[in-house]
């Protein structure tokens, strides 16, 4: 009962508090962060070509289907 008063009583961190925590995470992690962006893009790449890669099979199960 106690810990949802105290997150009661704090609210959420407004926009100069984030920014410190980004700073903060800026320090801690910043030499990590072009290889995680790297990992990320390849991802969303590797993310696309399977839905297209499925997109592709619909289209050519439904040409396979009006051609009968």
């Amino acid at each position: 009962m106690m810990n949802s008063h105290l997150f009661g009583m704090f609210g959420m961190p407004g926009h100069l508090e984030l920014l410190i925590i980004a700073g903060l995470a800026l320090l801690l992690f910043g030499h990590r962060l072009p290889s995680l962006m790297r990992s990320a893009g390849r991802s969303v790449v590797e993310f696309k070509k399977g839905v297209q890669g499925i997109e592709d099979d619909i289209e050519s199960a439904g040409k396979d289907k009006s051609d009968e």
